[in-house]
């Protein structure tokens, strides 16, 4: 028997090996996930999540009607409450940059409702909302769409840089904006909610297109994960361990290695509630507070626009709290 003969079998064994490590890897996260969805928080957080999935249905035909809304509230600050004189007057630019809201699948702009009230009473006096089609079949399609409305809101606006808040697909489409069509020119920071960074198994509901590319290992998936190299635009991921849409749930943390990102883990936490929760509101608005002039951020503890760390040196973060309060591991 000669040498290629007698390795021939390797192959198959190493396969059947990866499978197998992969099943058992499997196993535990489903264990883990199923764990989380046990706890007292979490049953308390889906009967909130399912309280606000009625509200949401109600107010939802409210959402249909403008494709953009708010926007441009000026600088005049007298009638203004104390918090938001507040911004105003400490860090006018972080204030003014815009903050454009993006909504998920089959959804409209009234999903953010109580966190774009939430961002104008702490002093953010741009914030935009856009709706895309609800038949929207390809996330690299309304990427450029999204690349439009980005370069009207700079147009009327003024400003070079804005920020985007993504919830669910809408996160996606606006990384593959970020990452795959230059966008990282026009966007300073980019927050995702429950945003299927590496696919869910919940896609597998319905075998149409867009859900098709929102599955583990589809080619967009892949695409996301190729290098890009030199992005300079932050990424901040909220993600919930009781998140029933994305399947498994920390499929919604944002794992790539030439991104500066920070995972922020909640529990107890609803796919549809993430936009509501105040902890998310309140993460969000420090996160955005800390801008200056340059597009820099001005507080430690906030994800900077750095440098990547050379291949070979570890970066540094702070462990994420098991509660997931507003502390994780920030990720380069």
């Amino acid at each position: 028997m000669d040498a290629s003969t007698r390795t021939h079998p390797v192959g198959p064994r190493r396969s059947l090996m990866t499978r197998a490590r992969q099943a058992v890897d499997t196993s535990r996260s489903v264990a883990r996930d199923i764990g989380a969805l046990l706890t007292p928080r979490a049953v308390v957080g889906m009967a909130i999540e399912g309280a606000w999935v009625s509200t949401h249905l109600v107010t939802y035909p409210l959402g249909i009607f403008q494709d953009r809304a708010d926007g441009w509230r000026g600088y005049r600050i007298e009638h203004l409450p104390p918090v938001q004189r507040g911004l105003l007057i400490s860090n006018v630019e972080a204030a003014g940059t815009p903050i454009l809201l993006v909504h998920g699948l089959i959804d409209n702009r009234s999903i953010f409702a109580l966190l774009r009230r939430g961002l104008t009473r702490r002093g953010f006096n741009s914030v935009y909302s856009m709706n895309y089609s609800p038949f929207t079949a390809d996330v690299r399609t309304a990427a450029a769409q999204l690349g439009e409305e980005i370069e009207a809101i700079v147009a009327e606006t003024g400003y070079e840089k804005i920020h985007i808040i993504g919830h669910s697909l809408g996160g996606l489409i606006a990384r593959y904006y970020v990452t795959r069509l230059g966008g990282d020119a026009r966007v300073h920071t980019l927050v995702t909610l429950g945003t299927p960074h590496q696919g869910t198994y919940g896609a597998y509901a319905l075998p149409t297109r867009i859900l098709s590319q929102m599955r583990p290992g589809s080619g967009l998936i892949r695409e996301l994960d190729e290098p890009v190299v030199g992005c300079t635009t932050r990424f901040i991921s909220y993600w919930s361990d009781t998140d029933l849409v994305i399947v498994p749930q920390g499929n919604g943390a944002l794992r790539h290695p030439d991104l500066s990102v920070r995972n922020i883990r909640l529990h107890g936490v609803g796919h549809i509630s993430l936009p509501i929760v105040g902890d998310v509101a309140h993460g969000i608005s420090t996160a955005l507070a800390e801008l200056d002039q340059h597009g820099g951020t001005l507080t430690a503890g906030v994800t900077a626009l750095a440098t990547r760390p050379r291949p070979g040196k570890p970066s540094s973060g702070r462990s994420a709290d098991p509660a997931g309060r507003h502390t994780a591991r920030a990720r380069s």
